[in-house]
């Protein structure tokens, strides 16, 4: 009974593992004839396809795609659901999928996490550095490339959280370098990755330098790509609220850097140094403050405040925050 859930909010992921299956599971003469796509609307058809042996070779794949069956399933359609799974061919392979978190108090979902083949597919927090760069490494890996310490975290900091951006530009750079042995450099990183693709991370960074000029640019191009603005508001709560909680713990005395990171919820000690020379001329005091701030964004912009001007103002009062300090 081979049965598959498929959640998480990155499209891109999920779509490549839906691809895999069907390549996996489908024979291509007769997959036209074995492969069903059918829309929330159309489960009850999806369960009846799944009771039907598949034509020629291979085995069948129905995919119930945007499946509501872990957010909301009345009763009389669970027990069609749970009637066909007791009963399902072993030549048929059932996927569901979602962009929503499953509701864990549901019967349904309860069944499904026990007798299917379940896999996540979020998306990395925009703040979660570690993350990002140990996607990067794994993605490269799987490419057969090798990059650099220093070239991973340069297309870390351009590509964010976006999977499909970074695998296009590990393409691009498998091109660039096929036939060569060597680790691909910062260098080549910055010539083949558009040095416009700026990022939240950047934005953060030229706010701590108090360089406001080049963080309106940045916010600016960011606005421009359709970012959302609380997507960015995010990376920036997150990284002010580390060099925060850096800095207050300076100020108590602590100098290990395992406690340090322990404390700060830092996934990596080893970037505790890094940190500690990022807030060394921030204040405790000030860091309050531009948290304050951008709070103050947020309920505005959840207000419904032009998101552009309100960003704008925000900006300039958190360089003259830290620029007065």
């Amino acid at each position: 009974m081979p049965v598959y859930f498929y959640w998480g909010e990155d499209h891109y992921r999920l779509m490549q593992a839906v691809q895999q299956l069907r390549e996996q599971v489908l024979d291509p003469d007769w997959a036209a004839f074995n492969y069903d796509r059918l829309p929330p609307e159309s489960t009850i058809t999806g369960l009846n396809q799944a009771m039907t042996p598949p034509f020629g070779a291979g085995a069948r794949l129905v995919w119930l795609e945007d499946t509501h069956l872990t957010q909301h399933c009345p009763e009389d359609l669970w027990e069609e659901v749970e009637r066909t799974l007791a009963q399902l061919p072993s030549t048929t392979h059932l996927l569901l999928t979602t962009t929503s978190k499953p509701d864990g108090r549901l019967k349904s979902t309860k069944i499904l996490k026990k007798t299917a083949i379940v896999r996540e597919f979020q998306p990395l927090a925009a703040w979660d550095e570690e993350g990002i760069l140990k996607q990067v490494h794994s993605e490269a890996s799987q490419r057969h490339l090798k990059l650099s310490p220093e070239a991973a975290q340069k297309l870390a900091e351009a590509v964010g959280n976006d999977s499909r951006r970074l695998v296009m530009e590990l393409e691009k750079l498998a091109l660039f370098t096929a036939g060569s042995r060597d680790p691909i450099t910062p260098e080549q990183i910055e010539a083949l990755v558009p040095a416009s693709a700026y990022n939240s991370f950047q934005l953060a960074a030229c706010l701590r330098k108090g360089d406001l000029d080049q963080a309106l640019l940045i916010l600016t191009h960011l606005l421009d790509q359709n970012e959302p603005a609380l997507k960015i508001l995010a990376v920036l709560v997150g990284q002010f609220r580390t060099w925060l909680w850096v800095r207050l713990l300076l100020d108590q005395g602590e100098r290990d850097p395992k406690a340090i990171a322990q404390k700060a919820e830092i996934g990596n000690p080893n970037r505790v140094y890094f940190l500690q020379k990022e807030v060394g001329s921030l204040k405790t005091v000030t860091l309050l403050k531009v948290m304050q701030q951008l709070l103050q964004l947020e309920y505005d912009l959840k207000q419904g405040q032009p998101e552009r001007g309100a960003f704008q103002e925000a900006l300039i009062q958190i360089v003259a925050l830290l620029k007065a300090a």
